[in-house]
């Protein structure tokens, strides 16, 4: 027996028009709200407040921040700022044998970053060589045959 297996199970469906439900909840939202400013205050307190409430409402439907939605990043920031966070740091001062073992790290990490005397330098004329000759094949089998017309 075969079973379809369901795909594009991300994509949510559109159910109002281009809308997805969650996108005309908050654009109706945020809309009503308008409304409803626009209906008992004075039409100077009412555009001032319903502007950042339609952005608001737009943000929630249609911004996307790394492509996750707003909503998300929202709820992340509001998790972040509410929940317990404490950050002590404390210092102390190093003792001799940290002192010590910094400096012998460091002393070890210097004389490794000096080239060794007598060891053979790669420029870049060898460099280029090196590489020709691994490019081209040698020996006899791998080496084209010429003809000599004489």
């Amino acid at each position: 027996m075969d079973y379809q297996v369901p795909q594009f199970i991300e994509v949510e469906d559109k159910l109002v028009g281009p809308l997805t439900l969650k996108q005309f909840l908050y654009v109706a939202g945020s809309a009503g709200l308008c409304i409803i400013f626009f209906s008992y205050l004075s039409f100077f307190f009412a555009f001032v407040l319903s502007i950042p409430v339609a952005g608001f409402g737009l943000a929630l439907a249609f911004y996307k921040i790394n492509g996750k939605p707003f909503i998300d990043v929202l709820e992340a920031g509001f998790n972040y700022y509410t929940s317990k966070r404490l950050m002590l740091w404390k210092y102390t001062a190093p003792t001799k044998e940290e002192n010590n073992a910094a400096a012998a790290a460091s002393a070890a990490a210097e004389t490794a970053a000096r080239p060794v005397r007598g060891a053979p330098r790669l420029t870049r004329g060898k460099l280029s060589e090196l590489a020709w000759s691994l490019d081209v094949p040698m020996g006899a089998e791998s080496a084209p045959q010429r003809r000599s017309d004489s």
